[in-house]
């Protein structure tokens, strides 16, 4: 992780930050009640940000070169593809 401070405040503090307003987020869409196909996508899309967020910095693989990193991002794209076309086709 990078030592670079903005604010006083280190990037992976930024990202927990970023995580805990993505899933205030989706609960309050919870909450309210919202539904619909673009809704869902929404939601949808913020997991993956999130799960690509927690791959590169507290995994660690924000560091790391070449074939690794790509594991973490087949494993949310592929299901991420699957679960949109699943809510799409519905």
């Amino acid at each position: 992780m990078s030592s670079n401070k903005k604010l006083g405040i280190r990037p992976c503090t930024w990202v927990y930050l970023f995580l805990m307003f993505f899933s205030f987020v989706t609960f309050l869409i919870g909450q309210m009640g919202f539904s619909g196909l673009q809704v869902a996508l929404g939601v949808l899309f913020l997991a993956l940000i999130k799960g690509q967020l927690v791959g590169h910095y507290f995994m660690g693989l924000g560091s790391v070169r070449g074939i690794w990193r790509w594991p973490v991002f087949i494993w949310l794209f592929i299901p991420g593809m699957l679960i949109s076309t699943a809510f799409y086709l519905s």
